[in-house]
């Protein structure tokens, strides 16, 4: 009787182990073909150089091509869009720059589900940074809240689209600091939005500090102030929001990839894993740290709270500031 069960537990075992070879194997030799990268914002921005860092180094540890397909506005709906719909076979991430389920307090519109998503890993964080005209009258960020006060909804200013971070940090300035600004939302701000603030069109803009750092140390614009409790460790010479009088205030955002929410499991362990990996590597790292980048790897758990919280914080604000696209 001994050796019948010893044998049948001998059989159930073995036959556990080889119904898990094919989901096994499937990690292992993943990706066998071409992987598409979506981002939702155009090339030459911040969003997209990122994206092509991170891309070009998985292509070389996997062995196959990641390419970056641009799907730029909406605020990245398109591109969240794009995936949210595609085949979770493991063929098709997102780069996002905000929680994906923030989409239903953005849009009354929607051809997907905000929570068919699956988090692979968190890329890094970053700080945002406000800039004016070079020859704008405020040289300060108190002097601009003054100007802006005084001349309530005629001040406008830049972001990279509807629902961006960078919409929704200054969403939250004028809130906490008491005065009005009139959004000019663009598909990126690489090219349009530059060339609006440079010929005086539009009074200020707000991006990552990295995408906005070289005009500004150049001279061309001038930059006010950075939006992170502490000054930024890439551009120091910018006060923080805090200390131009905006008591409190600490904003920062991250970069996340997302996929299918039926993704298997395996795929995304192995992605995150890879992840984990290159984004300790020295030279990332190196190449990160002029877009304002800290890389900062997560597990897919992190990331999901992440999320959460960027959720339950911006909720609100997008309710309070109604904004809503179709």
């Amino acid at each position: 009787m001994k050796l019948v069960r010893r044998r049948f537990l001998q059989l159930a075992a073995g036959a556990a182990a080889a119904s898990s070879l094919p989901r096994i194997a499937s990690a292992q030799a993943y990706p066998t073909r071409i992987v598409k990268l979506v981002v939702g914002f155009p090339p030459g921005g911040g969003a997209d150089s990122v994206s092509r860092i991170i891309a070009n180094r998985l292509s070389e540890l996997w062995g196959q091509q990641v390419v970056v397909e641009n799907k730029p506005g909406a605020g990245s709906n398109l591109a969240l869009d794009n995936v949210a719909n595609a085949a979770p076979d493991g063929y098709t991430i997102v780069m996002s720059v905000r929680a994906p389920g923030l989409s239903r307090f953005l849009f009354s519109k929607l051809s997907y589900d905000p929570d068919a998503f699956a988090p692979v890993s968190r890329i890094g964080t970053y700080t945002h940074l406000l800039v004016v005209p070079k020859d704008h009258p405020a040289k300060t960020m108190e002097e601009f809240i003054a100007r802006a006060k005084a001349n309530p909804g005629k001040v406008t200013f830049a972001s990279p689209g509807v629902g961006t971070p960078s919409h929704l940090t200054a969403e939250h300035l004028k809130a906490k600091a008491g005065f009005e600004m009139t959004h000019v939302p663009y598909r990126g701000v690489a090219a349009g939005a530059m060339s609006d603030l440079l010929a005086n069109r539009i009074d200020a803009m707000i991006n990552t500090t990295g995408s906005l750092l070289q005009a500004a140390r150049s001279g061309n614009v001038r930059g006010l102030a950075v939006t992170s409790a502490k000054r930024s460790g890439l551009a120091p010479e910018f006060p923080t929001m805090a200390e131009s009088g905006v008591a409190g205030f600490d904003i920062s955002s991250w970069y996340g990839l997302f996929m299918p929410l039926k993704t298997p499991p395996d795929i995304v362990r192995k992605i995150n894993a890879d992840m984990v990996t290159i984004l300790a590597e020295p030279a990332i790292k190196s190449r990160l740290a002029p877009l304002g980048i800290e890389a900062a790897s997560s597990t897919p758990e992190q990331l999901a709270a992440d999320a959460k919280a960027e959720t339950e914080l911006w909720g609100p604000v997008i309710k309070a500031a109604n904004i809503m696209s179709e």
